[in-house]
């Protein structure tokens, strides 16, 4: 990947490549009185022989249902250095999303621009320095923590506004999801403007691996990391059928507290190195506390975002073995 992939973690990675890649983004969208709730994740996954299929997965975060829409990959379209995707007749991009779908038909436009985790050159996007590192078996990005909605989108007859709503959109690639991780986000705090993206997991690394964690916090116009590459730590993980507990400290010596309860949710489908095959539980119905503290102690944040995605899957043992230990 050149200097155009690292800096535009937004852009398509695949361009040059011809087997065993996956390639997903996904687009969160939330209805103004949070009772419509969808995750559209467009994509292209290719296998380790060739072939390949695009994709478009939908689900329905008011009642677990997923559906799978596959497509020839030469149905599938995507800009390297910015957000534009085509997959069939839908199409997605800065400006929103078209969608034409049997299970979600409509429009929905993107009213404010995107506010993606800050890209530079020592520091380009979510992954920090790692995202310069060759061969990474899964590598993640941020392209906007919060914009507005508009439009409609009309599910089995009904339709739903999405006037006044929020929207979320991240992203993965490379050859396969890690073994085990925790993923959560939610930008559905009482405190406006505020968005939690948490991600920690066993990470492939040379011929070892290691589990690693990227979490940003955005509050009062202020991104907090407490990520690996920045020399947070986690203290503390605990995950049960009911919650997910964990708690950080930076190097600085603030400190942050997430409990996510675990609401049943639908199946997506996963990719590993040989297809998209392994199912992953999924929620758009999670609650999420979490708590900012200073390293004086100060409460900066106390607060519960709902909406929240959560995803909790794999060798969940050796994740927390490794940081526990």
């Amino acid at each position: 990947m050149g200097l155009t992939g690292v800096l535009h973690p937004e852009g398509f990675h695949g361009r040059r490549r011809t087997s065993s890649y996956f390639e997903g983004w996904y687009v969160k969208l939330v209805s103004a009185d949070r009772s419509a709730r969808w995750a559209v994740i467009p994509g292209l996954f290719l296998y380790p022989d060739g072939r390949g299929e695009a994709f478009v997965q939908v689900l329905d975060g008011r009642t677990g249902e997923t559906w799978y829409h596959e497509y020839d990959a030469a149905e599938f379209g995507a800009e390297d250095d910015c957000f534009s995707v085509r997959v069939g007749p839908n199409r997605f991009s800065d400006r929103g999303v078209v969608l034409d779908l049997p299970s979600l038909r409509g429009e929905v436009r993107f009213t404010t621009p995107f506010d993606p985790w800050p890209v530079t050159l020592t520091s380009p996007g979510v992954m920090g320095w790692y995202a310069w590192v060759p061969k990474m078996e899964c590598k993640h990005g941020v392209v906007s923590l919060g914009h507005g909605l508009a439009g409609q989108l009309e599910h089995e007859g009904t339709a739903s506004s999405f006037d006044g709503g929020w929207g979320y959109l991240e992203k993965d690639w490379g050859a396969a999801f890690p073994a085990g991780y925790v993923w959560v986000q939610t930008n559905h705090f009482s405190s406006p403007g505020t968005c939690l993206m948490a991600s920690i997991a066993v990470i492939p690394w040379l011929r070892s691996e290691f589990t690693g964690h990227i979490v940003g916090l955005k509050h009062d116009g202020v991104l907090h990391r407490f990520t690996t590459y920045t020399g947070a730590r986690t203290t503390g993980i605990e995950i049960d059928d009911d919650e997910v507990r964990w708690s950080l400290r930076s190097k600085d010596g603030a400190t942050l507290d997430i409990t996510a309860d675990r609401p049943r949710g639908g199946l997506l489908k996963a990719p590993v190195r040989t297809e998209m095959h392994r199912r992953v539980e999924e929620t758009l119905d999670a609650t999420v506390r979490v708590r900012l503290a200073d390293r004086d102690g100060r409460i900066l944040l106390d607060d519960v975002g709902a909406c929240a995605g959560l995803e909790v899957h794999g060798d969940l043992e050796r994740m927390i073995r490794d940081v526990t230990s």
